[in-house]
């Protein structure tokens, strides 16, 4: 099942993706502005899904908004969890920061009101503000069944589903203050959708990762290839702290990233990412 949210008709719709991406059918959901969130809560609490109510609508006729307008709280994000990509940031500015063993994941907050839609614009910040914006290609967990000190055994037992994010960063930023949360949540930092694929139809744990920018392939790679798979960083965002329904975990982003080219290749006004997931789909954002 594909669940989407997105605006028609003045209003906020919630409801379910047809198998071939192209229609959407609207639920009847007395809370659709909180999109799929709303729904992840219902089934969790063993209620049954909404009744289909409205018109179903062509894709191309509708606004996609973000599957999680506004998830729960701030989103929980991994950084360098790719084997290639943990190599390319040895050669960067954050090499002296970076742990010599990757005993365990590296694990920062992204601030959940920077999601924005997966076809909507993302603003620049202004040179007096940052220089280097980078796009990193990601997949995302959404939480189905929460918990607190969820055993890795059991960890894919709490995924409702899938879905793409951009984890966009200043890196500049990063590096002046020595952490990664301001940089990572500038407004509009964080493009998500197209809409949430559910664990039934896709392994999250074995997928392709792929982005481009302005149409040239800068990132490919599969989820396999992590250093820390999904129920290792389920096992450990849950140690003492308790995972919601809704909540959302970002697993880290494959080589190719911008700060790892040789000149670094920084994001510009105009420029165009588009990132891919086999089995979820792709968003697409204009940088201004």
């Amino acid at each position: 099942m594909r669940i989407a949210s997105w605006r028609w008709g003045g209003r906020d719709h919630v409801g379910t993706v047809s198998p071939c991406g192209r229609e959407v059918t609207p639920l009847a959901c007395a809370d659709a502005g909180r999109g799929a969130l709303a729904l992840i809560e219902a089934l969790a609490r063993g209620e049954p899904l909404p009744r289909p109510s409205g018109t179903r609508l062509p894709v191309d006729a509708i606004t996609l908004r973000a599957p999680l307008p506004r998830p729960l709280r701030h989103l929980f994000c991994v950084g360098r969890n790719y084997r290639a990509h943990a190599a390319e940031l040895a050669t960067t500015v954050f090499s002296g920061s970076l742990p010599a063993q990757d005993a365990w994941p590296i694990v920062f907050a992204k601030f959940a009101d920077c999601v924005v839609g997966p076809h909507d614009t993302v603003r620049l910040p202004g040179r007096q503000v940052s220089e280097q914006i980078d796009y990193e290609s990601e997949l995302a967990v959404v939480i189905g069944r929460g918990g607190r000190d969820i055993p890795r055994s059991r960890a894919m037992d709490h995924v409702f589903g899938y879905t793409v994010v951009n984890d966009v960063s200043a890196r500049d930023v990063q590096v002046r203050h020595n952490q990664w949360d301001l940089g990572k949540s500038f407004d509009t930092f964080c493009p998500m959708g197209p809409w949430i694929v559910t664990a039934d139809e896709l392994d999250g744990r074995d997928t392709r990762v792929r982005g481009w920018v302005n149409g040239e392939l800068r990132q490919d790679g599969r989820t396999r290839d992590m250093l820390f798979d999904l129920p290792t960083l389920i096992e450990t965002c849950s140690r003492g702290i308790t995972l919601h329904p809704g909540d959302v975990i970002a697993t880290g982003t494959p080589a190719g990233v911008g700060m790892g080219m040789n000149p670094p290749q920084w994001l510009r006004h105009g420029d165009v990412v588009r990132v891919e997931i086999d089995g979820i789909g792709a968003i697409e954002n204009r940088f201004q």
